[in-house]
């Protein structure tokens, strides 16, 4: 049985979820149940990191101790399993045991590519990130221009990303390891091009007393966020304990795939290969970078208040128009942005008028002879078994490419040729009973293609069309049920 490892980043927990944190988990739920559906081993994780200095302002300024903010918040978002109907295998807090543990264990087997020196330069506390002035615009950081930088002078340890500048610039020109778009795959390499510069890997305590992970052998030191979340997607496999999980999911593994935003991508394409060829690991196989969801085009930030609670979306529009929405409308590789216009006429237009009506009326039309004989060699015609298949090639391509937007788009196609199959046929006016009954079952065919296409993209739609549909070894069985979709007024 092949094996699928997906991740998401891990977001820091100085505030609660926003939506564009909800699109990131959304999608890699999407590809993990696609995944299942083709009876592959999937695993599934994601998490919070709770070892970022920000968190420890955060509660600073919300005059909270910072272990209660991080514990409030982290369960925020492990409660968006629920919220969001996702189907996550492992869900790792940064603070936990088995990843303190994993990340100095790592931090060991990278000792040779570690040394300490004194540094000075700019830090965005946004970014947990030191910048170099070319990073810059207009002397501000592009992703948290309204926070002020600041000039950090001490002495850390360094990890020696410069070793490795070949063999990362080998591994991504020849696709070893794929980053998916091609635009972000010619962003990292230019990134590569101007030559790797070693980076800090550790802090002074003292800056954070009662958090992050200490680094081994120098208890002065905390392991700097960003080398210990990157190492979340192997300490959640138990790499600590060196488990039977760690090696089937990793080390045995040629299908891992990271989903992440943009902001961070040379972290994930290029400073977590590095740090893993360092310590003698297996490397990810692909790196999916999507864009962000703005608001009147701006980045959704905590930071600049604009946040949208995907809680209140779904309490007022249900889960599954929520995910349709995010994955329909905003395309999978760039950014989007959000309206709660374009999601009500989505609701109206794809939803209620699209899929809810071509259920409704095929159960309709199908209870009334219900259960319908079924023989696919002999029923189905074969201008509709080439269609669909058709239609399976161009999802599969979609998939690969990872291109959620446009597998949707295909879906609808097919619902809007199964709705017009039907006003062709017209098989309410059928007088002969064994003409109708062909002409319905090609429609249930055509109703249950789309529905195991759908599945993944709304789950808890999917569930209640099988409560309505379904085959038996030689039959099709129709039940009215609920109406999926109410329109809007």
């Amino acid at each position: 049985m092949n094996k699928f490892y997906i991740t998401t980043a891990i977001p820091y927990v100085n505030a609660k979820p926003h939506l564009g944190f909800a699109l990131e988990l959304i999608q890699a739920d999407v590809i993990a149940r696609y995944h299942r559906q083709k009876g592959e081993d999937v695993f599934f994780l994601t998490g919070t990191d709770e070892n970022a200095f920000k968190n420890f302002l955060a509660a600073r300024e919300q005059n909270i101790e910072v272990h209660k903010l991080i514990d409030q918040n982290a369960q925020s978002f492990k409660e968006l399993r629920k919220v969001l109907d996702l189907s996550w295998d492992d869900f790792i807090r940064t603070t936990e045991k088995r990843h303190v543990e994993g990340t100095q264990k790592f931090w060991l087997a990278c000792q040779k590519d570690i040394y300490k020196k004194k540094y000075s330069g700019i830090y965005c506390n946004g970014c947990e990130e030191f910048k170099m002035e070319k990073d810059l615009v207009m002397g501000h950081c592009p992703e948290h221009p309204d926070k002020p930088l600041e000039r950090v002078e001490e002495e850390n340890y360094f990890f020696r990303l410069s070793a490795y500048q070949q063999q990362i610039e080998a591994l991504v020109e020849s696709g070893t390891l794929k980053i998916i778009p091609e635009t972000r795959r010619h962003e990292v390499l230019a990134f590569i091009k101007q030559g790797l510069e070693d980076f800090s890997i550790s802090r002074l305590r003292q800056r954070a007393p009662d958090m992050g992970i200490p680094v081994p052998g120098d208890d002065k030191q905390t392991v700097y966020v960003w080398f210990d979340a990157l190492t979340n997607y192997i300490t959640a496999l138990g790499y600590a304990e060196d488990s039977e999980k760690f090696k089937k999911y990793w080390q045995e593994n040629k299908n891992i795939t990271h989903v992440i935003g943009k902001g961070v991508s040379r972290f994930h394409a290029v400073y977590w290969p590095a740090m893993l060829l360092s310590a003698g690991l297996n490397l990810p196989q692909q790196v999916f970078v999507h864009g962000y969801i703005t608001v009147e085009g701006k980045k959704i930030s905590k930071s600049l208040g604009n946040i949208i609670d995907p809680a209140e979306l779904i309490a007022k529009y249900g889960v599954d128009p929520v995910r349709y929405y995010l994955l329909r409308e905003i395309s999978s590789y760039e950014d989007g942005d959000f309206s709660v216009a374009k999601l009500e006429n989505r609701y109206n237009g794809d939803l209620a008028n699209g899929l809810c009506n071509l259920v409704a009326r095929t159960v309709t039309l199908g209870e009334r002879i219900s259960p319908i004989k079924f023989d696919f060699s002999g029923d189905i015609e074969l201008e509709i078994k080439k269609i669909c298949n058709d239609f399976y090639g161009e999802y599969e391509s979609a998939f690969k490419a990872i291109k959620l937007h446009e597998a949707l788009a295909g879906i609808w196609n097919l619902i809007s040729f199964t709705d017009k199959y039907i006003n062709e046929k017209k098989p309410w006016e059928v007088k002969d009973k064994e003409s109708s009954r062909k002409i319905l079952a090609n429609v249930g065919y055509l109703l249950g293609v789309v529905l195991n296409l759908v599945e993944p993209f709304l789950p808890a739609t999917g569930e209640k069309i099988r409560k309505q549909i379904w085959f038996s070894d030689s039959s099709i069985n129709f039940k009215k049920g609920d109406n999926l979709f109410p329109r809007l007024s």
